[in-house]
């Protein structure tokens, strides 16, 4: 006969109380002798002993490390490991799996911190990015910040640091105002706190080690007051929800300013505007300038319209049409012609018939600039600008943002663009 082999039960809670487990657990509660507990919940859970137990139980407490793992292997019978929520979400369920075969695991998982978190705060959970930073570095709540989800649920560290380094995330990202930030602490405990902070103040002193924190797209009305005249922070700028980092990055976008030495009169043409990000800070610099933005993507007409109201600018054309189409169909002379140019977003091909279009009717000090991230097609547009007598230049931008992670910081760097000037 084969020999039993002993089961770890794994219990996840989201109470002290006893009596809130189901009554099958209960029932295993009773009938099981040796039971580990987290340091954090092991004098409460420890009370149940006392209150709910007729027999006595071996308790062990436990850190979540490799003394827990070598006791478990020592128990020849039953034992009860008791955690937090789902014990197979960001919880002990991946190291104990790691270490002990699946015959030998029962799980039983509780509703997790963020469920009980979002049903507090009334809010749909279903589109949520779920971040662990607990005995993490932040790298991935990086990763999942520069995409601006709706909402984001961050498993935190116990202790304090942990939150100060997404506060200086949230900071470095320029996104403090982009979030309203929630701190949920002790969610479904009989001490449960939950409160909206203000990230430009410093963090309160009483905060619970037993915390997470919830990231909730802010309801933002924006004033063209706060805007600064130059270098506009990336997060002024609505983008396409669906790729947020569809913008010209303030740091090349500075650049691409400088070098287009933009005149008090004149007209700029911005070619593959996006979200409009370059123009419109070309208009706030240069009120008198006329903005011609231009983009195919449906729907960017609407958002450089919502981003020239945050900026308190007004662009004279905005055409949501492919350009070579737009040049092909209509009589280029009556557009005014260019002073300025952005040559962004499309094809090489389009760039080269967008230069033979248009350059030719340039004057002498009229400006093109090209942001580029294909190395290969810079020869080709070089030559195409020459060709029509443009003195050129290359630059190569590439910048670094420092990160706050536990150790102190570290450097992130910024796709690389090689920006082309042509000058006439």
């Amino acid at each position: 006969m084969t020999e039993k082999k002993r089961k770890i039960h794994v219990i996840g809670i989201n109470s002290y109380k006893f009596e809130d487990l189901p009554l099958k657990l209960q029932n295993l509660f009773l009938a099981t002798f040796s039971i580990a507990v987290p340091n954090s919940y092991f004098e409460k859970i420890k009370l149940w002993s006392q209150n709910n137990l007729e027999k006595k139980k071996s308790f062990f407490s436990s850190n979540s490390n490799n003394e827990l793992v070598e006791w478990l292997r020592s128990q020849k019978s039953d034992v009860i490991l008791i955690s937090r929520g789902d014990p197979l979400w960001f919880g002990i369920g991946r190291i104990l799996l790691e270490n002990f075969s699946k015959d030998e695991l029962s799980f039983y998982p509780s509703n997790t911190c963020i469920q009980l978190a979002f049903s507090k705060l009334k809010i749909p959970w279903q589109d949520t990015v779920n971040v662990s930073i607990h005995g993490r570095d932040s790298t991935k709540l990086v990763e999942a910040l520069k995409a601006r989800p709706s909402s984001v649920a961050i498993i935190t560290d116990s202790h304090y640091k942990s939150l100060e380094i997404i506060k200086k995330n949230l900071s470095e990202l320029n996104l403090i105002d982009f979030y309203d930030f929630w701190l949920c602490e002790e969610i479904g405990f009989d001490n449960e706190n939950i409160r909206k902070l203000n990230l430009k103040e410093s963090l309160p002193s009483d905060i619970s080690s037993l915390n997470i924190a919830v990231l909730t797209k802010a309801k933002n009305n924006y004033s063209n007051n706060n805007v600064p005249l130059f270098g506009i922070n990336d997060n002024v700028f609505k983008t396409f929800d669906d790729r947020p980092n569809l913008l010209t990055k303030r740091e090349v976008r500075v650049q691409i300013l400088a070098d287009l030495e933009l005149p008090k009169n004149g007209v700029i043409w911005d070619i593959g505007a996006g979200c409009g990000s370059i123009g419109l800070e070309a208009l706030k610099l240069r009120p008198n300038l006329d903005l011609f933005c231009i983009d195919k993507r449906i729907g960017s007409k609407e958002l450089i319209l919502e981003n020239s109201k945050r900026l308190g600018v007004k662009p004279k054309y905005i055409f949501e049409a492919d350009i070579i189409n737009t040049l092909n169909t209509r009589n280029v002379s009556s557009f005014e012609k260019p002073n300025r140019l952005i040559i962004g977003g499309c094809d090489k091909n389009t760039k080269l018939k967008i230069i033979n279009k248009l350059a030719q009717g340039m004057s002498i000090g009229d400006i093109i600039v090209i942001p580029i991230i294909d190395i290969q097609i810079i020869k080709e547009l070089k030559k195409e600008l020459e060709d029509k007598n443009f003195k050129t230049n290359l630059n190569l931008i590439q910048t670094y943002k420092s990160l706050s992670i536990a150790e102190g910081i570290r450097l992130e760097p910024n796709n690389p663009v090689f920006l082309l000037r042509g000058k006439k």
